[in-house]
């Protein structure tokens, strides 16, 4: 069996587009732990963490991750915050991970076009380009510690897919 390709990064980076065309070009399964979680609770992670706050969301998001590492082989877009809980960054190392790279200015400028984007919670509370500075402040060592490769979030879904393949040694 094919170790599992996660992909990791920030709200908007890109995950879940890559995800998919990844999946269909090296005839794989996708998932999206985002969408797992969705489809388990039947409601969003905003209204989630709303009623039952943030470290229970992390505890889900860490059984969804278990869960996905049962089953390996698959393309999986991983939640932006993943990382940050130790137990998920020893499941991550199990596979390949592919850590998506944007600047803030960039991240923000997707997040303020895509609607279903910001219907996630915020974190800080802050301006969303300060927030997501904020937060890749905190989280970009970690991503870059599970990485085995680090892509440009700022390509064309192409150039993306092209670099992905290309770190994954398969073009």
């Amino acid at each position: 069996m094919e170790p599992t390709i996660y992909l990791v990064g920030p709200r908007a980076s890109g995950k879940t587009s890559l995800g998919l065309a990844l999946a269909q070009r090296l005839d794989r399964g996708f998932a999206d732990t985002d969408a797992l979680f969705l489809q388990k609770w039947g409601r969003s992670i905003a209204d989630f963490v709303a009623e039952r706050g943030w470290e229970a969301f992390r505890d889900e998001e860490t059984r969804i991750l278990e869960a996905v590492d049962r089953a390996p082989g698959r393309v999986v877009a991983c939640g932006g915050g993943i990382v940050l809980r130790p137990r998920n960054r020893e499941l991550l190392a199990r596979g390949r991970v592919l850590y998506l790279r944007g600047d803030a200015v960039l991240l923000a400028g997707r997040l303020a076009r895509d609607p279903a984007e910001a219907q996630r919670p915020s974190l800080t509370g802050r301006p969303l380009t300060e927030e997501v500075a904020e937060v890749l402040a905190q989280r970009a060592p970690l991503y870059e510690s599970v990485a085995h490769a680090i892509l440009d979030a700022a390509l064309a879904p192409e150039g993306l897919l092209r670099q992905a393949v290309t770190a994954l040694g398969l073009g």
